[in-house]
């Protein structure tokens, strides 16, 4: 893979930051040379042990046991609460002989204020072990909890690559949709609510011990959240294979993701209930999630954080509205890397020349977000034409940006942003 960059004042800043990022993704030189979708470079690929299959949800308690737990602190939110999943979740916790706290003051997005409160009442009920059921707030809202549990200070303190400096508590996942890949991550996303943008906290730190991925949980996720979540699987996975930071390793997990989410999403909103489906749609959460904590990500999710900081809307869905914007961006680079992940989708065009593959990619990924009913422009979601300035002013200082295969001005993001509006 050729990468080829477009120059501007960002461009020292982002090889600087992209070559710690391929560092804390496992190289051990972040400068030798890509040979083809090769890398001449040792890597390392982080992982929690992972157990999936329909009525894994009990081994999660087998989990938190394992890990120790006296009293663990499940976090949560009232949907889960209400679909039931945290009573069974509870009822096995109790059969262990375990007291469990529940802690379910999470909202999508999960505020800087969220995490502190969760905080409070972690040391407040001296607990011990943290298990997230729920979504990618859910389990963010987890991590952050844990980094503060064993740091100290405040949520905010903690952005950017390797700021947690003392281990911090055993962390459980269970998630309850097919996208986030937060069970699997070294990534934390929180939204801080005095400067109304999100803030990305990276580190191997925050890669949890044990995700528990129970396919049955995903079929009482409302509609507008199984599409968001499978948008975001999808963004992973893309973004993923076209980083700086790839390597061989994230690359068949990417193109897998892929190819499962581009297949299987549509079918799942019409078939809520048809399990099959689902556990293709975890598996390829989990396999998104796999490639994109070890190859990082880029420049969707760079401006999506600014986005759902701004106006609180799901992560997945402004993914979605953004990802075939800068796939067509980075592919006026290099649009080799496209072809690839059009074969992964079955396009024709994987036989076309490269920069047709990359547009019928983005073609693609359009149309499956019109096909699960997501808004198509970022003023649906309330964002207007004074907003893009500060947008992009933030996108470029987003760790996600500095493994973007094509980095970018900040008139080349405003116009990103524009494009997409």
């Amino acid at each position: 893979m050729t990468h080829t960059y477009g120059g501007g004042p960002a461009l020292g800043s982002q090889v600087e930051e992209a070559a710690r990022l391929q560092m804390l993704a496992g190289g051990r030189s972040a400068t030798v040379p890509m040979i083809g979708r090769e890398v001449a470079r040792t890597v390392k690929f982080h992982a929690p042990e992972i157990v999936f299959g329909l009525g894994a949800l009990e081994e999660a308690a087998h989990a938190v046991s394992r890990l120790g737990a006296i009293r663990p602190m499940l976090v949560t939110d009232p949907g889960l609460t209400e679909a039931g999943w945290v009573a069974e979740l509870v009822r096995h916790l109790r059969d262990g002989g375990l007291t469990p706290v529940v802690f379910d003051a999470v909202t999508p997005n999960p505020k800087d204020h969220e995490i502190a409160a969760g905080f409070d009442r972690y040391a407040e009920t001296g607990c011990d072990v943290l298990v997230a059921i729920g979504g990618g707030s859910v389990m963010d809202a987890a991590k952050g909890i844990a980094v503060l549990a064993a740091n100290g200070g405040a949520i905010l303190d903690y952005r950017g690559v390797d700021k947690i400096t003392r281990p911090i508590p055993p962390l459980v996942m269970v998630p309850s949709t097919s996208g986030t890949g937060a069970d699997v991550s070294q990534f934390c996303i929180v939204t801080d609510t005095r400067r109304h943008t999100k803030v990305t906290i990276i580190g191997r730190a925050l890669v949890p011990d044990v995700t528990v991925i129970d396919p049955r949980l995903l079929t009482t996720m409302p509609d507008w959240l199984n599409a968001a979540t499978g948008l975001d699987a999808l963004t992973h996975g893309v973004e993923a294979f076209v980083s700086l930071a790839h390597n061989p390793l994230t690359d068949n997990h990417a193109l897998r993701a892929v190819g499962m989410v581009t297949h299987t999403l549509a079918g799942t909103m019409r078939r809520p209930a048809e399990l099959s489906e689902r556990v293709i749609m975890a598996q390829a959460s989990l396999e998104a999630g796999l490639a994109f904590t070890n190859a990082i990500l880029g420049a969707a999710h760079a401006m999506s954080h600014q986005v759902g900081g701004l106006t609180d809307q799901p992560h997945g869905v402004i993914n979605g509205i953004l990802l075939p914007h800068v796939v067509r961006f980075n592919a006026t680079a290099d649009p080799t890397p496209y072809v690839a992940i059009a074969a992964s989708i079955g396009l024709e065009e994987q036989h076309a020349p490269p920069a047709e593959a990359a547009a019928a990619v983005a073609d693609r990924i359009a149309e499956l977000g019109r096909v699960v009913g997501v808004p198509r422009r970022l003023a649906e979601l309330g964002v207007r034409e004074e907003d893009l300035s500060t947008l992009a002013d933030n996108a470029l200082t987003d760790a996600c940006m500095a493994t973007n295969p094509r980095p970018a001005t900040h008139a080349q993001m405003v116009e990103l942003f524009r494009a997409a509006l």
